[in-house]
């Protein structure tokens, strides 16, 4: 009887420690899918709002660099290490991260174009896409010093990212291949774009001198016509960037994948 009841209460203990761990499981997956649509909603937030500044593409990439690349991680690890001593940071809403990402959208403004946006202009725009938060001017400057000073230490050079690497790719492939009037430099844009969109495809851009070749094939396959494939692209990559061939086939089927399943319905 006794041994019993002691199998009936180890059998009860089992249950419910599975059920436990079931139902943090499920929360983890609820909080990581929930992760993943903040993001693709942030990408998207950056690029329409970049579109309709009409900025060029290079503060786009930029912007994308230095949010996705260098803000979200650290500010993460800076509020790991130190607790926000600003209501921006402490908590840190989806208005408060649309509110870096115009901030990211001004920084590399600054950067790149001949002329820059005031920042009553970004206040303005702010009023129009962020809908959830009204900000003032003064929250616009204390953002960007918090993203540049405090987040990011001034680190802000993007002279090596992946679109201006594949930019420099794209026109001495030009300069050489006949076909290089079918690739659509549209279409390696499309591709970067998606490739931000999940955390771990987004990964490849640490790797800008790879991605950037990888993209380049990757917009020759899809643009140029079958019966003009007569250009050695992936020979002339490798003279152009020292990259081995098989590396560049398996990132290029990667990218392909993504961005093909991405397209699916």
């Amino acid at each position: 009887m006794i041994k019993n009841d002691i199998i009936g209460l180890s059998s009860f203990s089992a249950i419910e420690t599975f059920q436990n761990l079931h139902g943090e499981l499920q929360n983890q997956r609820e909080m990581s899918t929930e992760i993943g649509h903040l993001r693709r909603r942030l990408v998207e937030f950056l690029i329409q709002s970049t579109t309709q500044l009409e900025l060029p593409p290079i503060v786009k990439y930029s912007a994308l660099s230095l949010f996705f690349d260098r803000f979200r991680p650290n500010v993460v690890r800076f509020l790991q290490k130190k607790k926000a001593e600003h209501w921006l940071l402490q908590p840190l809403t989806e208005s408060n991260l649309q509110l870096f990402v115009l901030i990211s959208i001004w920084i590399s403004c600054k950067m790149h174009c001949t002329r820059g946006l005031s920042v009553h202009s970004l206040k303005s725009f702010g009023d129009i896409v962020i809908t959830e938060q009204l900000f003032m001017v003064r929250d616009f400057l204390d953002a960007e010093l918090i993203f540049l000073k405090q987040v990011l230490k001034f680190e802000i050079g993007t002279l090596n990212i992946a679109y201006t690497l594949l930019e420099d790719l794209f026109i001495q492939f030009k300069e050489v291949a006949k076909v290089g009037d079918h690739l659509n430099f549209e279409a390696c844009m499309d591709m970067m774009d998606l490739l931000y969109e999940k955390e771990e495809t987004s990964l490849l851009y640490r790797y800008s001198k790879s991605l950037a070749a990888s993209i380049l094939v990757s917009s020759y396959i899809i643009t140029v016509p079958k019966q003009q494939y007569e250009f050695p692209i992936l020979p002339w990559v490798k003279m152009v960037t020292n990259m081995e061939e098989k590396e560049v086939v398996e990132l290029v089927g990667y990218i392909l994948s993504h961005v093909l399943y991405s397209n699916s319905p």
